[in-house]
Parts: C-alpha cells; sequence; structure tokens
C-alpha cells in the first residue's frame, strides 16, 4: 500500500512540474513577444487588446507544436534530454506564429529579420530558463 501511495505522489509532483513548465513557456514567449513590442514603441498598459494581438499568435504557436511534439507528456519536461526536443519545437512554434501574424488574422506582419529575432531570442529564453533549472535540480540532487 505504501508503494501506491508513493506512486500517486510521484504522478502528482510530475504533473505539478509538468503544469509549472508549460506556464512558465507560455509567460516567457508571451514576455517575449511583449518586449518586442515595447521595444518597438508599443504601451501594452495603454494598448490592450493590440499587445495582446501581438501575443497571441506565437503563444498559440508554441501551444500547438509543443502539445503535438509531446513536450509536456514527458516524464521529465525540463532536463538535458528535453533541450534538442525543446529548440526543435520552438523553431516549428515560431515559424507557425509567424504565418499566423503575417495571416490576415493579425495585424503586424512578420518582415525580415523579425523571423531571425523571434526564432534566436525565443531559443535563448527557452533553453535558458531550462538549463538553469536543471543545474539548479543537479545541484539539489
Amino acid at each position: 500500500m505504501d508503494t501506491a501511495v508513493q506512486t500517486g505522489a510521484d504522478d502528482r509532483a510530475t504533473d505539478r512540474e509538468r503544469l509549472a513548465t508549460g506556464g512558465i513557456d507560455v509567460v516567457l514567449v508571451a514576455g517575449l513577444v511583449l518586449l518586442g513590442r515595447i521595444e518597438h514603441g508599443g504601451n501594452p498598459l495603454s494598448e490592450p487588446i493590440a499587445s495582446l494581438e501581438t501575443i497571441t499568435p506565437f503563444v498559440v504557436g508554441w501551444l500547438a507544436v509543443a502539445l503535438l511534439a509531446g513536450i509536456y507528456t514527458r516524464d521529465r519536461p525540463v532536463g538535458r534530454e528535453a533541450f534538442r526536443l525543446t529548440a526543435v519545437t520552438w523553431i516549428a512554434a515560431a515559424n507557425v506564429g509567424l504565418m499566423l501574424r503575417a495571416s490576415p488574422l493579425f495585424t503586424g506582419g512578420a518582415t525580415w529579420p523579425f523571423p531571425l529575432v523571434i526564432t534566436g531570442f525565443g531559443l535563448f529564453v527557452l533553453l535558458g530558463w531550462r538549463l538553469g533549472y536543471t543545474l539548479y535540480l543537479s545541484a539539489t540532487d
């Protein structure tokens, strides 16, 4: 009986880690896009709808591709083995976001060199936080 109780506790801890990882990913992707909007003169406080419209294609792209890639269904969504999957997933998700943003559904567009900027900074942010968390976990083990 103790083993079953322990297994249930492990499953809940893994589920919390997956949920936290997904939440952090979405916040970082949204923050990255919002920071770009601010750098280009946008004001999220005075233009909340426009800011949301800027963020949405990339968050939708990330969630869609991450779910298809199974990032959040793995036993360990963060760690050394997840870096490659995260990188490939972000590259695909950034392209989905760029296609959505360039579509008539959203204002903005995706002029050169924005695809390189969003892809590069997205890789830096998503892989950077995962690396930091992996180093933290290895230090506490």
